[in-house]
């Protein structure tokens, strides 16, 4: 599974051995150095998941994280030297996904990535809960959607590609990953079927809404929802 990781940390050597274990595994990954470049990356290209140090420079871990968590429900896995078990709740108080401490081996931490983009691409929100975005609201929960107070239906195929969508909102999302979060749902679904879904999904919201970025796939407009 093919994602965009951004990792901050502020050991450039420790960033590079990431960088590599990351890419080897077949991920597109960006480096920071701190905490300001990292809120600031992550906010200009939203990544898959964040891989962010407690301890940096400007802002910490912490900080990023929690000033995240007011626009963004990026994955975030959090790393740090620290190791009791106060400085973890601290961490997964302020929204992280998961913990690993130093010293972790590489193919841990390949293994905590591929858990948790494995639990992105459900085809919800990652943690399933209602999402609103402008006069848009998804509810996975009653599989439900509203648009400027009216009730639309939706196949399931249809809700499964706006909810993902709506769960990152001006992300792009190539069709491949989108056609993932059909996976279960359509069982001969192809890249064509998802042009499908989105000109439907256009015709029951605004075309407005649903953006087409081209050479790259779609994503869901806040300006304009």
């Amino acid at each position: 599974m093919c994602a965009h990781v951004l990792v901050a940390e502020d050991d450039r050597r420790q960033a590079e051995v990431l960088r590599h274990c990351l890419q080897a595994a077949g991920h597109a990954v960006a480096v920071v150095h701190d905490g300001r470049s990292a809120l600031a990356q992550a906010r200009r290209q939203p990544p898959d998941l964040l891989i962010l140090d407690l301890m940096m420079p400007e802002l910490n871990g912490l900080e990023v994280c929690r000033a995240l968590r007011r626009d963004s429900d990026v994955m975030v896995l959090m790393l740090t030297a620290r190791t009791s078990e106060d400085d973890m709740l601290i961490g997964l108080d302020v929204g992280a996904d998961d913990y690993l401490t130093k010293p972790y081996s590489p193919r841990e931490l390949v293994a905590r990535v591929r858990t948790l983009l494995r639990r992105r691409h459900t085809g919800l929100p990652p943690t399933g809960r209602m999402t609103s975005v402008g006069r848009l609201v998804v509810d996975p929960g009653r599989h439900h959607v509203e648009y400027a107070g009216t009730p639309v239906d939706c196949t399931p195929g249809e809700f499964a590609i706006l909810a993902a969508l709506a769960g990152r909102p001006d992300q792009v999302f190539t069709r491949a990953q989108l056609l993932a979060h059909t996976k279960g749902i359509e069982r001969h679904s192809t890249e064509r079927t998802v042009d499908v879904h989105v000109m439907n999904l256009r015709r029951k919201l605004t075309p407005e809404l649903l953006v087409t970025v081209y050479g790259v796939g779609y994503k869901l407009s806040r300006d304009a929802a």
